[in-house]
């Protein structure tokens, strides 16, 4: 645009010089040879004007034929070059949909046409070729020639890596990690890489400053790394608590700001400061926590703040602070346990039944047994509230990969991924699950004596989520006939059958069994039918329930001595 701006500039120029020159008549008169030449003034300008652009048009012409053999080389070199990449992002694009063919063949092309020097993604198209077609030793050592180029090492480390990942050898690949981690700490599989092992061998120091490295690139949400820190802010201040409370207490209050939700932050801050005798701060905070969200463990560092108090102490402590939260199934659970070690049992039930009005699960019936042992001491009862917390929902529990943990930990012990533990109930039981097509599985029916329950624990047991089985019918209670035999439980869909006929065969015996008072427990079917007919010595007591059955790999055993391979790896 500027050229042709310049040129009609420089034709507007020209075009006032003559006529300016044409106003103005005048002569030129020039000897030479001892001849006089005489034109006119214009005349002589368009000659000096014509002779000027004879010559440059003249200089255009002889470079251009100077010129010639290069021009033509470059248009074919850039028609070459444009086939290269057409066929480099065709290969590439093959490589990205998995068909090995078509990649080779571009790459081929790619290879004909332009240099790995030129253009170095063909280096990635012929490692992604080669992984398509399985030759994974061949792609390792390509991952390994691209170390030595600056451009691409951060691409051959991540190869590398993924192939250590693909064959077990975790020491590689954190050691590629490493590498990747030192040059780019915003890259988040090396920075996970790297966390995991810092963690494993618990360099808290050094994983902070990755996270803090992983902070200043700016590339990496706020929220994510407050989160990432925090964790391991908490596990420094859980390892140095009882060496080191000062540093713990500031790691963990650290912690706790940067994430207020983070139960483990806020109980390890609190028993810092209780053990430095700060107990008030400790327990406004622990208290702060609870008004958001009941936690067990919070109970638990709040109740026993004070190791010298009496039980008594403790409940009034567990009052106080289930007042902060009324109506919630955690608040009548500390309460409950309170009650149960200071003796009071009344109260204890009186929670305990509060709490199965809100949620039935496993460790409320589990509690329910203890004070029926510790206040009553009958074995009926107890065992009555056993059986029902097998068949009631979990607790819930620390929970990472399918990894359930009664404590929290900073990482995952299956896969080593920070921050992975989740408080949540647990996967059911395996022997609670009636799959589709697996319905051989036996039920186990604990047959109880008769007993009296309060109104509140029978309206919790009637509940159908409190005793029912996925998958199964709906368990029912019947009475015995006569009224006097203790109380069956069958699957619905089958005739009832009481103790004495089960053990009997189906026939009345003539006098009653002294066993009869005993529990009994009867293996039925999902479809109600008894499997078989127990001999007299098999109806009474308590069977071993049948396993399901042994998978065809059932894993590594752990006794077992592991050979290890050779790596297939160069750690530089």
């Amino acid at each position: 645009m500027l050229r042709v701006l310049f040129f009609l500039i420089l034709v507007f120029a020209l075009a006032i010089g003559f006529s300016w020159l044409a106003d103005r008549p005048g002569e030129l008169t020039l000897l030479f040879g001892g001849y006089q030449y005489r034109v006119s003034l214009l005349v002589a300008a368009i000659m000096v004007v014509a002779t000027v652009a004879a010559v440059m048009i003249a200089w255009w012409v002889v470079k251009g034929i100077w010129n010639s053999p290069h021009v033509v080389a470059r248009y074919f070199r850039a028609r070459r070059r444009d086939r290269g990449y057409q066929a480099l992002s065709t290969g590439m694009i093959a490589a990205g949909a998995g068909d090995s063919e078509l990649a080779r063949r571009k790459k081929k092309d790619a290879l004909k046409l332009l240099s790995s020097d030129q253009e170095p993604l063909i280096l990635l198209l012929d490692a992604q070729a080669s992984l398509l077609e399985g030759d994974h030793d061949a792609a390792r050592a390509k991952f390994e020639g691209m170390l030595k180029d600056p451009e691409l090492k951060l691409l051959g480390l991540r190869g590398l890596y993924l192939e250590a990942r693909r064959l077990g050898e975790n020491e590689a690949a954190r050691h590629y990690a490493g590498q990747a981690v030192a040059e780019a700490p915003q890259l988040s599989w090396a920075a996970d890489a790297t966390l995991e092992q810092m963690s494993e061998s618990g360099e808290w120091d050094a994983a902070i400053q990755l996270v803090e490295r992983q902070k200043a690139t700016r590339q990496i949400e706020r929220e994510q790394l407050a989160r990432r820190k925090a964790v391991l802010l908490t596990a420094k201040a859980r390892e140095t608590l009882d060496a080191d409370p000062t540093a713990a207490k500031n790691a963990a209050l650290e912690a706790n700001r940067l994430s207020p939700d983070l139960v483990p932050a806020t109980v390890t801050a609190a028993q810092a400061l209780f053990q430095l005798g700060d107990l008030k701060r400790g327990t406004k905070i622990l208290e702060a926590a609870w008004k958001k969200e009941p936690h067990p463990e919070i109970a638990d560092a709040h109740v026993h703040a004070r190791p010298g108090d009496s039980t008594h102490d403790r409940l009034a402590r567990a009052k106080k602070l289930a007042a902060l939260r009324p109506n919630h199934v955690e608040s009548a659970l500390v309460v409950a346990r309170a009650a149960f070690e200071a003796g009071e049992f009344t109260e204890a039930r009186k929670s305990i039944e509060a709490a199965l009005r809100q949620e039935p699960r496993e460790g409320t019936f589990l509690l329910l047994a203890d004070v029926e042992e510790a206040e009553t001491g009958e074995q009926g009862r107890v065992r009555e509230w056993l059986a029902r917390a097998v068949r009631a929902p979990r607790d819930p529990a620390w929970v990472a990969d399918g990894y359930v943990s009664e404590r929290w930990a900073p990482a995952s012990p299956v896969t080593g991924r920070l921050d992975a533990f989740e408080w949540r109930s647990p996967v059911e039981r395996l022997g609670r699950i009636v799959e589709a097509g697996e319905s051989e599985l036996p039920q186990i029916a604990v047959i109880p004596p008769a007993r009296q329950m309060s109104p509140a624990v029978a309206e919790v047991e009637a509940a159908p989520a409190a005793v029912t089985t996925p998958g199964a019918e709906d368990a029912q209670r019947m009475p015995d006939p006569k009224g006097d035999g203790p109380v069956a439980e069958q699957a619905t869909g089958g005739d009832v059958e009481t103790p004495s006929e089960v053990s009997t065969g189906g026939k009345e015996p003539t006098s009653p069994s002294p066993e009869a008072s005993k529990p009994v427990v009867a293996e039925a079917k999902v479809g109600g039918q008894v499997d078989a007919e127990p001999t007299d010595d098999e109806a009474v007591g308590t069977e071993e329930p049948r396993q399901p059955p042994i998978p065809d790999d059932p894993g590594v055993d752990p006794d077992e001595p592991m050979k290890r391979e050779a790596s297939r790896f160069r750690l530089f």
